[in-house]
């Protein structure tokens, strides 16, 4: 007995190891828990962009409440600082210092004020505050104002309650923490983005973001009608009823049904319990139309684009981060645990029946060309079903021997703690893609491996691709056959040499993907690898260079320099990988701008007018002399 107590682990369980946390200090240890993933600014749901979400958030409950309908945004990207002002009733003076710096502390625990907002945690410009190291918070009513600045959370100066002459309302300026986020970095169309998805969703709400105005006249319909690729095969369809609104069409080439779901503004990027509800209420409303019990649902959605809102009494989402909904009626039960108010599902349905149906009835056009998309899915999907079903056993088998797919522990659900961070590696050959195996976080972090150049699809239907065994295998690992609802990977890096290979390997991935799943990409989450071109160090310092700029300047600040120059992933040994793929990686996103002509690049780029594509090569060629690497 007494053996056994002597081996026992010395880390003792006494009164010692409770330790307390301040309300900032517990958002400053543990920022996942507010905030999602940290990142550095690459990926858009990164915790930058939460941060400035936050804010706005507070200030576009102001306006749905009936207050301010103005919103000033402003970034330094330089300095990385951003202020957000809005015109509404701003925030008590006599709480302001405990509205932003104590937890459980705010005005929307009280749903008579805040009826249907988004920030119902008490958590908001909390976090905001903890994770800067600068924070100021201005707040003005009726000729009084309060003004306060912190640093890491910490109150550094308050001004107290003093006389100003500025409009009601409250200004918020603040400037992450390196130390938390790293080298982080704004990139502007993420911002404009959001920006963008506030007005479309607040109708009347003007939002100033660096000086340029943003404004939607028709809500929904321009939001659908501004990020759609190509035209609709009908008329946008749009909705808006008490607290439901949607617009949506059908286009081709798109292999399911896609949607922009939001919850009381908050953007549902996982979908939820609404979106569940409208796509289930489409196909049934439709079935009903046509009198087709025969229709297949999935043939009555796919191609389908939707814009989606929906406003309900203190909604509840499955994560912090507020990207799916979880909640299954129209406002939360009363003390006892009874509903008052409606099934969302049944809320749905039944404008979808009256406002869906009403207008197939009157619009007889649309009505035709609508059942002949769903004809033309029903005899696509049977044309490949068979083929569909060997491609899926043929890749079990070989995801069975581990060929091409070395997985990772987490996939992306949204039940995972670290959901966000999971990420598929797409490398070329055995070399590089047996690095990055070795250097991993198995967690998080799976490879796949392709075998040579990829098939060019820019003039492939989902037959062949179906029948390429290594596209067919891609797309299975990704589980992205029936939309991006399974998909498995947050993040999917494609990871190829900086050569002329491995630019053609980059331009066919993504061809692949533009052309069959364009919301991939559309959606944020596909990104190129970031490796470095050299490694410049003395027996002192190790940089890596990315750029001949770096190069340079890590040889000015590295005397007797020994430098190498990367040739291919598969040269980088697997302990200098680590550095490059771990919280410090380098990705550049693939962006998709709003005007962006897809089917014309493709065309242009990858198809088949081979001496337009090189005149225009011997046009755009830039002849750069080959330095000598000297020390």
């Amino acid at each position: 007995m007494e053996e056994e107590i002597v081996n026992r682990p010395q880390n003792e369980y006494t009164d010692d190891s409770i330790v307390h946390l301040e309300d900032m200090e517990h958002i400053r240890l543990r920022p996942g828990m507010y905030i999602g993933k940290l990142g550095d600014g690459s990926s858009h749901d990164d915790g930058i962009y939460v941060l400035i979400k936050e804010v706005i958030d507070n200030a576009i409950d102001e306006f749905t409440s009936g207050y301010g309908k103005r919103i000033d945004i402003k970034i330094n990207f330089g300095e990385k600082r951003v202020s957000i002002r809005d015109y509404g009733r701003g925030i008590p003076l006599g709480k302001m210092v405990e509205a932003v710096s104590k937890l459980n502390t705010g005005a929307k625990y009280d749903s008579k004020v805040f009826q249907k907002s988004v920030g119902l945690n008490g958590v908001g410009t909390k976090a905001v505050n903890a994770l800067s190291i600068y924070f100021k918070v201005q707040a003005v009513r009726d000729g009084k104002c309060r003004v306060a600045e912190f640093e890491k959370g910490k109150l550094t100066t308050d001004s107290g309650i003093i006389d100003c002459t500025e409009g009601n309302g409250t200004y918020v300026e603040f400037i992450p923490d390196p130390q938390l986020f790293g080298n982080y970095h704004f990139i502007g169309e993420y911002v404009e983005k959001r920006v963008w998805n506030y007005c479309y969703l607040n109708r009347g709400l003007t939002i100033y973001y660096n000086e340029k105005r943003y404004y939607s006249k028709n809500g929904l319909l321009d939001l659908l009608s501004h990020n759609m690729e190509g035209d609709g095969l009908y008329p946008i369809i749009h909705i808006k009823e008490d607290d439901f609104e949607a617009a949506f069409t059908h286009v081709n080439g798109q292999s399911s049904d896609y949607y922009y779901s939001f919850v009381n503004g908050q953007h549902t990027t996982e979908g939820g319990t609404h979106q569940s509800a409208f796509r289930e209420g489409y196909a049934r409303v439709v079935k009903e139309f046509y009198n087709k019990k025969e229709y297949a649902p999935e043939d009555i959605r796919q191609g389908l684009v939707c814009a989606l809102c929906i406003r309900i009494q203190e909604p509840v989402f499955e994560a912090q981060t507020k990207t799916k909904l979880g909640s299954t009626h129209m406002a939360p039960p009363d003390k006892d645990g009874n509903y008052d108010s409606p099934l969302l599902k049944t809320y749905v349905f039944d404008i979808l029946k009256r406002s869906l149906d009403n207008y197939l009835h009157i619009n007889a056009e649309t009505a035709e060309i609508l059942q002949q998309k769903i004809l033309q899915n029903e005899k696509e999907r049977k044309a490949i079903a068979g083929i569909k079903k060997v491609a899926r056993e043929a890749s079990k088998k070989a995801s069975l021997n581990n060929s091409k797919l070395r997985d990772c522990h987490v996939h992306y659900n949204s039940n995972h703690a670290r959901r966000l961070e999971s990420t598929i590696f797409i490398t070329e050959g055995l070399s590089a893609s047996g690095s990055i195996t070795k250097s991993r976080d198995v967690d998080t972090q799976a490879v796949f491996s392709l075998r040579g150049k990829p098939l060019n699809t820019v003039s492939s239907d989902k037959v062949e691709v179906y029948k390429n065994e290594e596209l067919n295998l891609l797309h299975n690992a990704l589980d992205i056959d029936d939309g991006l609802e399974n998909l498995r990977y947050n993040n999917v890096v494609i990871a190829t040499d900086a050569d002329v290979d491995g630019m053609h390997i980059r331009l066919l991935l993504l061809t692949f993907f533009l052309k069959f799943y364009p919301e991939l990409i559309r959606t944020g989450h596909v990104y190129i690898l970031q490796t470095p071109l050299f490694r410049v160090r003395n027996k002192q310092v190790t940089h890596y260079c990315y750029s001949e700029e770096e190069r340079i300047a890590a040889i000015a600040s590295t005397p007797k320099a020994e430098i190498t120059r990367f040739k291919g992933l598969g040269e980088i040994s697997p302990d200098e990988f680590k550095g490059f793929i771990n919280q410090d990686m380098r990705l550049d996103p693939v962006l998709l701008h709003k005007d962006f002509d897809t089917k014309g690049v493709l065309k242009f780029y990858m198809g088949a007018n081979t001496t337009e594509r090189r005149d225009f090569i011997m046009q755009n060629l830039r002849i750069e002399d080959d330095e000598s690497i000297m020390c």
